[in-house]
C-alpha cells in the first residue's frame, strides 16, 4: 500500500441530511483512508450539540448520533461536538483505524440542527485483491 496523495472535503449539512462524497474513480486499485473527522454546530451559541457519522453505504447506520452502532461495518467514523450550552467546545471523535474506502463515503448529520464537517483522507495505491476485500468489508452487515 503506497500513499499517493491527500484529500480534504468540507461542508455543512441540515438536520438528518446525508451527503455523498464521491471518491470512486472506476478503479479498484486506489482507495482512501479517513484520518481526521472534525465537526461543529453551525452556531456555537445555539445551545445545540453536533452529532455526525461516516458510512460506506447510504441509508444504513445509526438512527442518530446518540445511538452509534460500532458493530456495523458500514459505519467507520463518529463524532460529537459540544456547544455553548455545555460550556465546552470539546469534540469526541472515533475513526476506525482499519478503514479503507474504494467506493464512496457518506457523512450524516444525525442532529436536529445545522452542522459543519471537515474530513481529511489519504489516498493509496493498493492491489486489486486488497480493493476487493475492502469493498466486501465496507458493504457487509454487522455479525451478531
Amino acid at each position: 500500500m503506497k500513499k499517493i496523495g491527500e484529500y480534504t472535503v468540507r461542508g455543512r449539512l441540515s438536520a438528518q441530511e446525508t451527503a455523498k462524497i464521491q471518491l470512486f474513480d472506476g478503479r479498484f486499485d486506489t482507495a482512501y483512508k479517513v484520518v481526521d473527522f472534525k465537526i461543529a454546530p453551525a452556531s456555537l451559541t445555539s445551545g445545540e450539540d453536533a452529532f455526525m457519522y461516516l458510512a460506506t453505504k447510504e441509508g444504513i447506520g445509526s438512527v442518530n448520533g446518540q445511538t452509534w452502532d460500532w458493530s456495523n461495518n458500514v459505519e467507520i467514523g463518529w463524532a460529537i461536538q459540544g456547544s455553548a450550552a455545555s460550556s465546552t467546545f470539546d469534540q469526541v471523535k472515533v475513526i476506525d483505524p482499519d478503514n479503507l474506502i474504494v467506493e464512496d463515503l457518506f457523512v450524516t448529520n444525525s442532529n436536529v440542527g445545522i452542522a459543519n464537517y471537515m474530513i481529511t483522507m489519504e489516498k493509496y495505491d493498493i492491489s486489486m485483491a486488497r480493493g476487493a476485500l475492502a469493498m466486501v468489508r465496507n458493504n457487509s452487515q454487522n455479525v451478531e
